[in-house]
């Protein structure tokens, strides 16, 4: 069974961001998908050598859904650290974001560690919210809100986490959730800090508000729902600063 997630805003809007799914109070439930055992990984862009210590905190463990399945990421402690900005080349424009490596470092790292392997290539943002809570939700190679990357790991970041506009943040299923899904925030918004903050953008606030200002289907509710504006995910590029 893939667990539908909820996200929590002020006292009672509720909207799922989550590696497994999206929901709002009252649509969330539990949806039946089957999964077959995941595939053999493969080699990743950067190899480990004999010797390196795995980063350590992470978390990364295997978990279901397995979507477009690239590996169980085993990052060093140097790997972690290596900051980056992300680019990201979508039908509406292209947006880029400062990664924080030093924060966030474990999710900055799965994203680059999916992006490098074309994982978000050819996949849409599935959930614009314009009441409430102002996010664009990403990441999920379904579409359906109910996607996963084949593994999950721990929360960071959190301690006083704020969400203005412009901040990146990961989508979760409950807490150490985290998985491929994540969103953009193109309005201030006020949430509970349970989300990892892992990314601010630098370029592309308008190609988030154009995408807010076309609307939403409301299938969730009232101003959540289907973005109108088509946002696909070309390429996304990650361009190490240091």
């Amino acid at each position: 069974m893939r667990k539908r997630s909820l996200l929590a805003i002020a006292a009672t809007l509720i909207v799922g961001l989550a590696g497994a799914a999206t929901a709002t109070a009252a649509t969330a439930g539990a949806t039946a998908a089957g999964h077959g055992p995941a595939r053999v990984a493969r080699r990743t862009l950067e190899p480990r050598r004999a010797g390196d210590p795995p980063g350590n905190g992470c978390g990364f463990v295997n978990a279901i859904p397995y979507d477009r399945y690239k590996g169980l990421p085993n990052p060093t402690a140097q790997q972690l650290a290596r900051p980056y900005v992300a680019r990201l080349v979508t039908t509406q424009g292209v947006i880029e974001f400062k990664a924080l490596t030093t924060a966030a470092p474990c999710t900055s790292y799965s994203f680059r560690f999916l992006a490098q392997r074309a994982y978000f290539n050819w996949t849409h943002c599935h959930r614009l919210t314009t009441q409430g809570i102002f996010v664009l939700q990403c990441g999920d190679p379904t579409g359906t809100g109910s996607g996963g990357p084949g593994y999950k790991f721990n929360d960071e970041n959190l301690t006083g986490a704020t969400y203005p506009a412009g901040t990146v943040a990961m989508a979760n299923a409950g807490p150490n959730t985290n998985g491929s899904q994540f969103f953009f925030v193109w309005k201030n918004t006020t949430l509970a800090p349970d989300y990892t903050p892992f990314g601010v953008v630098v370029k592309g606030m308008n190609v988030l508000r154009k995408i807010a200002a076309a609307g939403d289907d409301s299938q969730n509710g009232p101003g959540d729902g289907y973005p109108h504006r088509y946002t696909l995910f070309r390429h996304i590029g990650i361009i190490f600063t240091k």
